[in-house]
């Protein structure tokens, strides 16, 4: 039986679950397992580093060395700490707090802009992973594993039993109808600030999970902006929704609520934990940000899968959302739009439809006439502002939209990068 790496294709799932109150109850005891291991690794890593500073082989500090190095095993610190040998803990998720924090230095390693392992403090978002395995199994199936599909509605997690989901039936149904093998790897369990829980499947198998397209050598540039959200280079424009825009005034009064209720549990000494009411508000304003998170996904999604579908390149302006935000005029706007997000859903499914997805460097696809190459800004004329949608280029006397104009550049500049 293959492991999940070797498998070509990789697919993920995700469904709401509505636990009972004893599994609840057990989603809360392996988060907080799952939390502490990491914590402790943590802790380990920095007196390490502290400790190796010591240059002089002093017996005392050598012995901590063994020690601490020999707890980093996930076993020997359950033996350190009685607590994680509950009966209760899945041992897979101890396991993978440890993979994580091995791949959070990974990161660091790669990228220095994401920081070392830091440690995770308590909050209301309950998370934990575990593993399907196939013990003594000679295939590997989404209903033959520790964790499995019961029917389109139940899933078996070990340790918590089966789970009640609701969503995604027709994936799921269409994932249980394939007659190729389909191994489950990662599950994660998730309680979001909403007091909402998720199930996140991670799924791999060697044939393709959804239908590639025909190829129609169709090409499309898109110029992202703040006036709307997008403009091809075909010409249409994709209006903005603005998620968090609509819902402002509700979220503002709902969080001043929240902020009274926070004070006067203060001045009675009472722990916002206990606190019903406060806990009831707080509840409340995180259902409004997750009902505009949600809503932004879902158009993210469904707009990323048209273009993806139905072209078989498309070129983007690479944008850096964090020195985008620096500009405090737009930093709502930009945050509200989810930029960054959509040109990763571009990314993957790209690779997942077998598509092309590219981006460019945007330098004065703006400012660039796309009939006659002009570029604003030079010689005695003046770079274009924002409020300026509509502009005739000086040299050639063509009328152009703005960001039509830009789109056409980009896909031009696209095609130029792959010839």
């Amino acid at each position: 039986m293959k492991t999940m790496t070797k498998l070509k294709y990789n697919f993920g799932l995700k469904a709401r679950i509505y636990p009972s109150d004893q599994q609840k109850q057990l989603i809360k005891i392996n988060s907080d397992a799952s939390r502490f291991v990491y914590n402790e690794l943590v802790a380990i890593g920095k007196e390490l580093s502290q400790l190796r500073r010591v240059k002089l082989p002093i017996d005392t500090v050598q012995d901590r060395i063994k020690q601490l190095k020999a707890r980093q095993n996930t076993r020997n610190m359950s033996n350190h700490f009685p607590f994680l040998n509950d009966k209760r803990i899945d041992s897979l998720a101890k396991a993978n707090a440890k993979q994580n924090y091995n791949k959070a230095w990974n990161a660091f390693r790669k990228v220095h802009g994401t920081g070392v392992p830091k440690f995770h403090r308590k909050s209301y978002v309950w998370r934990y992973q575990t593993n399907c395995q196939y013990n003594k199994q000679t295939e590997a199936w989404l209903t033959n594993g520790t964790a499995k599909f019961i029917d389109s509605t139940h899933f078996n997690v070990p340790k918590l039993g089966i789970l009640r989901l609701k969503g995604s039936k027709k994936r799921i149904n269409q994932l249980l109808s394939r007659t190729a093998q389909t191994r489950i790897g990662t599950v994660t369990i998730v309680k979001d600030a909403a007091d909402r829980f998720f199930l996140s499947l991670q799924l791999a198998s060697d044939t393709p999970f959804v239908t590639k397209p025909a190829k129609t050598n169709d090409q499309i540039g898109i110029d992202l902006n703040t006036d709307n959200f997008l403009t091809t280079s075909n010409g249409d424009v994709v209006a903005n929704p603005h998620y968090y825009r609509t819902i402002k005034g509700r979220l503002a009064k709902a969080q001043r609520v929240l902020s009274r209720r926070q004070r006067r549990a203060k001045k009675e000494h009472r722990s916002l934990r206990t606190s019903k009411n406060y806990q009831k508000q707080r509840i409340l304003v995180a259902k409004i940000h997750a009902q505009v998170f949600d809503r932004r996904h879902d158009f993210l999604q469904n707009l990323s899968t048209t273009l993806i579908k139905n072209h078989n390149l498309v070129v983007a302006e690479e944008l850096r959302s964090k020195n985008l935000l620096k500009n405090h005029a737009l930093a709502m706007s930009i945050a509200d739009i989810g930029w960054r997000s959509f040109l990763g859903m571009l990314s993957y499914k790209a690779e997942l439809y077998d598509q092309r997805f590219i981006t460019i460097n945007p330098k004065n696809t703006t400012q660039t006439c796309h009939d006659c190459g002009f570029v604003m800004g030079t010689g005695d004329t003046k770079k274009l502002t924002l409020a300026q949608r509509e502009w005739t280029c000086p040299n050639c006397h063509v009328h152009h939209i703005r960001d039509h104009n830009a789109a056409q550049n980009i896909l031009e500049r696209g095609l130029e990068t792959l010839a």
